[in-house]
């Protein structure tokens, strides 16, 4: 399973979650790829910071992640668009994510101008699409457990790139 929640905050501070799709990770982060106009693209413009939540209910299981997040480069952005399929790059064309509209067949109409625009060409990278990498800075694990005494580990990590696991009451 690759989805997740991502919390973001607002400018006054509130929060803001959702479920996205986990694309790529690696050693410097945990990455996703949405329009930087929507409203977490926008929350992180003011905000970079953000936490992610994995829960599997069968293995009570649960990752919490939080962390500084940078957008990806553009090739590395262009690299995950091109293996979209064509109705996705061309989604993320027709749709102004998170704006308001009177009906769907606006959505479908400005589908429809994309088909066309792009007909038997490239799809290119929209400037308003891309990449984010969240770079953590703490890992939760929590793993659930009779009465509930459930195990908790906490990574930290220090100023010279190294983890501080504790381990947390349940």
């Amino acid at each position: 399973a690759n989805a997740m929640s991502l919390a973001t905050a607002t400018p006054d501070g509130k929060p803001s979650a959702r479920i996205v799709l986990l694309k790529g990770f690696d050693e410097r982060g945990f990455v996703f790829f949405t329009n930087h106009d929507s409203e977490k693209g926008q929350q992180l413009e003011v905000n970079p910071f953000a936490a992610l939540v994995f829960y599997w209910v069968e293995l009570e299981r649960q990752v919490r992640i939080s962390g500084l997040v940078e957008r990806t480069s553009r090739e590395d952005s262009a690299a995950y668009f091109h293996s979209r399929p064509v109705g996705s790059r061309l989604g993320a064309w027709a749709s102004k994510q998170s704006e308001v509209i009177d009906a769907r067949q606006i959505l479908e109409s400005r589908l429809s101008q994309m088909t066309e625009r792009f007909e038997g060409g490239e799809i290119p990278l929209p400037p308003h699409w891309g990449g984010y990498r969240v770079k953590p800075d703490k890992i939760e694990f929590w793993q659930g457990r009779p009465n509930r005494l459930h195990d908790r580990f906490r990574y930290l990590r220090r100023t010279d790139g190294t983890w501080q696991i504790d381990r947390l009451a349940p």
